[in-house]
């Protein structure tokens, strides 16, 4: 194992450092690596125009003012709230049947280098606040109900919290991009475009790593960095601190040296670098090095993802992943299903189905397989707000020995500003 995670970590710096020498300088678009929640490509999503039953703006000197701010002085802004309620058919085992939570994010990125041209450089930083209104969040309640995974990981009760903190830089002509600082690994790791907890599915199993491999919490002290290494072959790597506390992210610098690490590489296809979060192929293996502060015994993995993106409405999706311990939920996950933007292109409808079989180094043996259905359908009734319902169904649950099937289902809204 320790040859293995030295092998792998020589890898990835090779990857990181060794990028920019394979990527030409010939001008690409400035499509970023990360996901649909990274800081930039949420901005420049809420910016956008888009089609809504209420064919309005709303707050549009706001906007304008926000938009000016980038042009003249490359300063991108975002705002945004966030409400969840999630019910089940069931109480769970503290007598609770909901989570309900709210959260409300600033973020920006200050292009302070090249502004305008494809090998600029940007400082991108986040902060959040996040709260529950009742007993519990709804990232506690599949837990409480016996089920292994999470609703909306991020709708927790933390608190203030700094989720971004980095320098990032483009280079190859656009090619190239690597960051810096304190990350969130689910920007760029195991991408999905449907993975949003914003603006996607609600049920981790449909999120980043399938439930089936290690993430370190927010604001981890690291590098990362993609590449196109042709015109369909790109590749991201990252190597972060395994332990890492949003609340107190400059405590990062004083682990950083313990040799307890989160590496991964992703090599993938796509069609083209514009298209690369929501229409691709790839591999992703990891490893996480045994550490206490992060509570994981440490072990390795690898996810896989096919997803396509058909006459610009269907984007139907099989991920999966496997871990060899590493303080994952699942051992084995499987998740296949689609995407669907209807009404023209306003609103968005997604199906899916998990199998996961629950990891023995986390959680013991003996543990049945769970089964977990998910369908929303997000409604945007204006540019600036969605209302998405929700229904998931939980089938045999391991570790709830008094019912074997559970409904879930509740709504999000997101608040644009």
């Amino acid at each position: 194992m320790k040859t293995a995670s030295r092998r792998l970590t020589a890898l990835i710096v090779f990857v990181v450092i060794g990028i920019p020498a394979v990527a030409s300088e010939d001008p690409q678009p400035a499509a970023n690596f990360g996901s649909p929640d990274a800081v930039e490509n949420q901005i420049a999503d809420d910016a956008a125009t888009k089609p809504a039953a209420l064919d309005q703006r709303l707050l549009q000197p706001w906007f304008d003012w926000k938009a000016g701010l980038q042009e003249k002085h490359g300063f991108g802004l975002g705002m945004d709230y966030s409400t969840v309620l999630m019910k089940a058919s069931e109480d769970g085992a503290s007598g609770e049947d909901a989570g309900t939570s709210g959260m409300f994010r600033i973020f920006g990125a200050w292009e302070l280098l090249g502004r305008g041209t494809p090998n600029s450089g940007a400082f991108v930083w986040k902060v959040e606040s996040r709260h529950k209104y009742g007993a519990q969040p709804p990232a506690d309640l599949e837990f409480d109900l016996g089920g292994i995974g999470i609703i909306e990981p991020p709708f927790s009760n933390q608190g203030g919290r700094v989720t971004n903190l980095y320098w990032r830089q483009r280079l190859g002509g656009g090619k190239v991009t690597i960051v810096g600082g304190f990350l969130d690994a689910t920007d760029y790791f195991d991408m999905f475009a449907l993975a949003s907890p914003w603006t996607g599915f609600m049920n981790f199993a449909f999120i980043t790593g399938t439930t089936a491999a290690f993430l370190p919490n927010d604001a981890t002290l690291g590098l990362a960095a993609g590449a196109m290494l042709s015109e369909k072959i790109y590749a991201i790597g990252g190597l972060t601190n395994a332990w890492a506390d949003s609340r107190v992210p400059f405590r990062g610098f004083e682990t950083f040296g313990d040799g307890e690490y989160f590496k991964s590489l992703e090599i993938g296809l796509t069609p083209g670098h514009e298209r690369i979060y929501f229409d691709n192929t790839h591999v992703t293996v990891w490893h996480v090095d045994e550490s206490d502060l992060a509570g994981t015994p440490g072990g390795w993995g690898l996810n896989f993802q096919y997803v396509r993106y058909l006459h610009e409405k269907w984007m139907p999706f099989v991920r999966a992943g496997w871990a060899d311990e590493g303080g994952s939920l699942m051992e084995q996950s499987v998740s296949a299903g689609f995407g669907y933007q209807a009404v023209g292109s306003r609103d968005l409808l997604g199906f899916a189905a998990n199998w996961g079989k629950p990891n023995e180094s986390t959680w013991g043996s003996d543990l049945s397989d769970q089964y977990t259905l998910e369908v929303f359908y997000r409604f945007q009734i204006s540019e600036q707000l969605a209302i998405t319902p929700d229904l998931q169904f939980l089938m045999d649950p391991p570790n709830n020995p008094d019912h074997d099937s559970i409904w879930m289902y509740g709504i999000r809204a997101r608040l644009a500003l």
